[in-house]
């Protein structure tokens, strides 16, 4: 046989690997991998009782990160409890949505993917700002939606008009919650939309933001607004403490994809809660082969349309 100085050479392939933990883990790479296309999204957050919508949890996506051979801690965020019934003119702490939690890949220099931020509600119809987060909860009655983390999502909406009955929608990660300002009708904002991704093969679609609740104001605006596409919850006049024969009523944030809650509308419809993180790993193929070839392999692999110069 024909060949180069030395002996012939062997081709070691390794083929490419998408995993997914839905839940917390450890990932162990294949042997050839170095690095790694890697999204992380974290926990939505809550939506208030009568408030504003929760945020998505932040999405952050990385199309080569540094993977090493030892194993690999994944913690997938979980999401945000939504807002309970505080009696009216209820107490913040008790009527807001809660932050959603981090999603993380790795220990040294690792991935973290920020927690929605959550709904409000103020005691007694009081102006208040959504929390901030990967995306921002909405405002409420007046206040400012929250601030969302750089690259990871968009504020909530703002409600800026203090006498009107008016809640923001949360952020999502491909934009931001619906504002409100007078004179719209007494209604709550809509979801911000999530962010596609393709790191499994496939356009999906995560981390949208949870929709405001509100009563309708007197030129009957309607009890619901949807939530955000990828996985956030709509609002409604009732809150998923209610049996479902009850409609409209609001929605928790999809599991697995991070979207933020739904607001409740009425008095004591407690809010969705949002939807818990995911964590998404493909590894691409690798071709290894050591430096010197035969001829025969070398025109094997160029016919196949596999040398790379």
């Amino acid at each position: 046989m024909p060949r180069l100085i030395g002996a012939a050479q062997s081709v070691t392939t390794q083929t490419a690997k998408v995993t997914t933990f839905n839940s917390s883990g450890t990932f162990t790479a294949q042997p050839l991998t170095t690095n790694a296309w890697v999204l992380a999204v974290a926990g939505g957050a809550g939506g208030a009782m009568q408030g504003s919508g929760g945020g998505a949890g932040g999405h952050l996506e990385v199309p080569s990160h540094p993977v090493p051979l030892s194993g690999v801690p994944v913690t997938i965020g979980g999401g945000g409890t939504g807002g309970l019934d505080g009696g009216q003119g209820g107490i913040n702490s008790n009527t807001r949505g809660q932050n959603g939690s981090n999603s993380v890949f790795g220990a040294s220099s690792p991935l973290t993917a920020i927690g929605g931020g959550g709904g409000v509600r103020g005691v007694s119809g009081t102006p208040i700002a959504g929390h901030s987060g990967g995306s921002g909860g909405g405002g409420y009655r007046g206040g400012a939606g929250g601030a969302a983390t750089s690259g990871q999502g968009n504020a909530g909406g703002s409600a800026t008009d203090a006498p009107s009955g008016q809640t923001g929608g949360g952020g999502g990660a491909g934009g931001a919650g619906q504002s409100l300002n007078s004179p719209q009708p007494q209604k709550g904002g809509t979801g911000g939309a999530g962010k596609a991704s393709s790191i499994t093969g496939s356009s999906v679609t995560r981390a949208g933001g949870g929709a405001g609740g509100w009563h309708p104001g007197p030129s009957g605006s309607p009890w619901d607004s949807a939530g955000g596409s990828g996985g956030g919850g709509k609002s409604g006049r009732y809150g998923i403490n209610y049996p479902p024969g009850n409609q409209p009523q609001n929605a928790s944030g999809t599991v697995n994809t991070g979207g933020g809650g739904g607001a409740g509308a009425e008095s004591n419809a407690h809010g969705g809660v949002g939807g818990s993180g995911v964590v998404i790993v493909n590894e691409p193929e690798v071709v290894a082969a050591s430096s010197c070839w035969d001829l025969r392999t070398v025109y094997r692999q160029v016919k196949s349309n596999d040398w790379v110069n």
